[in-house]
């Protein structure tokens, strides 16, 4: 008998939360006024990461070294994408993905609870969050208190470690009380995403291919399956009897 799904891990931009590489604009923006230099393929690549690792890991590889100098680079990187992300996320539109609402409430139906855990750091989750409506319900912790259209909220700075390490999902099946990670299925839209539920030893780490990588990006990663939008998830779910 195949074990049956009892959690959800999704990622946010741009699996959940329509993304249109708004994330990557301003995450250009910000290398490109603070010296930093990446490439597009490289800005990319790292969507799905902690942020400010990302800033970490390059500002590293541009100077040598780890030194007070690297300290004050990442920090002004940093601070300036948080002004930039910030804005952006107060001021223009936000809407969730296609078939999100339908996945969301399909799941409620089965009794499958649903984490959202992401990249951003907790003051742009609850932007987002309290923009679309999901963060009314939840508590202190971000765990549903009974009406919420979550079950918890999970962000890179809660964790020791961002994407693609597991701890999101570790600490999302912590909150809720999913003891075995067979009963766990992840869906993102970034190779750290699948490589993060790879990472968890889950059995289904799934991909979305209409968000901000295409499929071609993806498979590479090797995502249990591939899936066009997110509404293909009830038909997965349904046809492996997962639910």
């Amino acid at each position: 008998m195949k074990n049956k799904i009892k959690l959800v891990a999704f990622d946010m931009a741009g699996t959940t939360v329509r993304d249109e590489h708004e994330v990557e604009h301003c995450f250009r923006q910000a290398a490109l006024q603070t010296g930093l230099e990446m490439s597009e393929a490289e800005i990319l690549a790292v969507q799905g990461w902690g942020k400010r690792f990302v800033f970490e890991t390059y500002w590293e590889r541009q100077l040598g070294q780890r030194d007070e100098n690297w300290l004050q680079q990442v920090e002004n990187s940093f601070y300036t994408f948080t002004q930039i992300l910030e804005n952006h996320y107060l001021t223009q539109p936000i809407e969730p993905t296609e078939g999100a609402l339908e996945v969301f409430a399909f799941l409620r139906e089965q009794g499958i609870k649903i984490a959202l855990t992401t990249g951003f750091y907790r003051k742009v989750s609850d932007i987002i969050l309290e923009r679309l409506g999901w963060l009314q319900g939840l508590n202190e912790l971000y765990i549903n208190t009974g009406n919420a259209v979550i079950d918890c909220s999970i962000t890179s700075d809660q964790v020791a470690s961002g994407r693609p390490a597991p701890d999101m999902i570790f600490k999302a099946m912590q909150l809720l009380k999913i003891e075995s990670a067979a009963n766990v299925l992840s869906v993102g839209d970034t190779p750290s995403d699948i490589q993060a539920g790879h990472n968890a030893q889950l059995e289904h780490s799934l991909a979305v291919a209409n968000g901000t990588h295409p499929a071609d990006l993806l498979i590479p990663h090797q995502p249990t399956k591939m899936l066009g939008t997110l509404r293909d998830l009830i038909p997965y779910l349904k046809e492996n009897d997962l639910c």
